[in-house]
């Protein structure tokens, strides 16, 4: 039941938790599961926070019914995890490994047994060392290197997946592994970060006809992190610099999933750097698609500045001014601007199926003395920001899932574990999960549907 002190949403709205293989798993090389790109990066010196590695995260690989039982006790109608596309083909293509492949149906079949419904995405950044040997992402036969790995997943547990993302922030893969190098394979070059952006697009559209083709049951689409982008003043310099920066960072893969094109500020202003090669199979990267993913964290406020590399762009993370300030890892909470993306959606967008797919904060979390973690601060950011997609949907916006980023505290790439972003601690030495405060208060909402004001 709920009353005027509560925001309702509707009977079927999704309500989820998110992880993804290479944070979690661990078993990074048990089972005839191959290298990826994040096992060689980690392995290798000065690359990670603390040199710290994925090799065990949470290892979920051997605890999957406990965490399944977790994600039952919480009662989430559904559980977004990603495939380790080395653990199903060590190579990348060719021979199939069934220990690898038998896991993910297991889990699909356990999430089931226990009412919740699985959302499975396929290249979650753990690109196979193999493939990345031969270009990777730069490499035009990716698009069908892709398409092949996505037919095995489809003909396993096709049947029985009710979402399937194609991507999630691709930008991080193209961007951040690259052009500025942050993450594997850590290169620097505008052209790579490009033809990479392309192929990513257009694999994207390869699998989602290869899953019509097939005739599956369930849904699919793309998760793309799609954050609120505000120039710093008024002047039109600032203004142009926050176009740029917002189309780097997003309008080049979104645009092209719907709208069927690249952005054509950026590519003017990238010129003759903008490889030939991105007008090829661009229609294919607009295959229509059921449904977009929206992870968001923060707002960028972007100024002009000439030392701002080659968009002559620099940014700030801004929070808002209803008393949120900066989280553990310096980010910007922003609750607003989470309603003005899904509302920019709406209006330049066409409206498009939207599912939160990721929206979490990191903190400080204290375990104390009788063992209770209570991370009040997590609470508020999720009240806030459920708040704002609510907001969003009675204006409109057709939003139909949200997803908590982290099921559970996990291994946060070239940060370590420090940064805890889960619902669940994770005990780094025996690796016991206990739910913390915000557990119990999420638990409550989905069983009420509805958000306390």
């Amino acid at each position: 039941m709920t009353n005027e002190f509560m925001q309702a949403f509707p009977a079927d709205f999704v309500w989820g938790a998110a992880t993804s293989s290479y944070q979690i798993e661990g078993a990074w090389n048990e089972d005839g599961k191959g290298e990826n790109i994040w096992d060689r990066f980690c392995h290798s010196p000065y690359r990670v926070a603390n040199g710290e590695t994925g090799d065990v995260a949470c290892d979920h690989y051997h605890r999957m019914d406990e965490d399944v039982d977790l994600m039952a006790w919480m009662g989430l109608k559904s559980y977004r995890f990603s495939i380790s596309w080395a653990r199903v083909l060590p190579n990348g293509i060719g021979q199939v490994n069934e220990a690898g492949l038998d896991f993910y149906d297991r889990l699909v079949d356990r999430l089931l047994e226990k009412g919740i419904q699985p959302n499975a995405t396929l290249n979650h950044w753990d690109f196979p060392q193999a493939l990345q040997e031969k270009g990777g992402w730069t490499n035009p036969q990716v698009t069908d290197w892709f398409t092949q790995y996505a037919d095995v997943m489809f003909r396993k547990i096709g049947d029985r997946v009710t979402y399937w993302a194609t991507h999630n922030e691709p930008k991080v893969v193209a961007i951040h592994g690259y052009f500025d190098g942050m993450f594997p394979p850590g290169h620097h070059s505008l052209r790579e970060a490009l033809l990479a952006v392309h192929h990513i697009n257009v694999g994207h559209g390869k699998v989602v006809q290869l899953f019509r083709e097939g005739n599956y049951p369930g849904q699919i689409g793309t998760v793309i992190d799609i954050h609120n982008f505000e120039p710093a003043t008024d002047s039109e310099a600032d203004r142009l610099a926050s176009q740029r920066y917002m189309e780097f960072n997003k309008n080049l893969f979104l645009d092209p999933v719907l709208k069927g094109n690249y952005p054509a500020y950026l590519l003017a202003w990238l010129g003759d750097q903008v490889p030939q090669e991105l007008q090829d199979g661009i229609d294919i990267a607009a295959t229509p698609i059921d449904f977009l993913g929206v992870n968001y964290y923060f707002t960028f406020t972007t100024s002009y500045s000439p030392g701002g590399g080659i968009l002559r762009a620099q940014t700030h993370l801004a929070h808002s001014a209803e008393g949120f300030g900066h989280n553990s890892m310096g980010w910007g909470i922003d609750p607003v601007g989470l309603y003005k993306v899904l509302k920019s959606l709406k209006d330049e967008y066409g409206n498009p199926r939207v599912m939160i797919a990721e929206n979490g904060t990191p903190l400080n979390d204290i375990v104390e003395a009788d063992g209770t973690i209570n991370d009040i601060a997590r609470m508020r950011y999720l009240r806030e920001h459920i708040l704002a997609v609510h907001d969003a949907m009675q204006e409109g916006a057709d939003v139909h899932g949200y997803y908590v980023w982290s099921l559970m505290d996990n291994f946060e790439w070239a940060s370590g574990y420090y940064p805890r972003f889960g619902l669940v601690h994770v005990d780094r030495n025996t690796l016991k999960r206990t739910p913390k405060r915000s557990a119990c208060w999420y638990r409550r909402l989905i069983e009420q549907n509805a958000l306390a004001l």
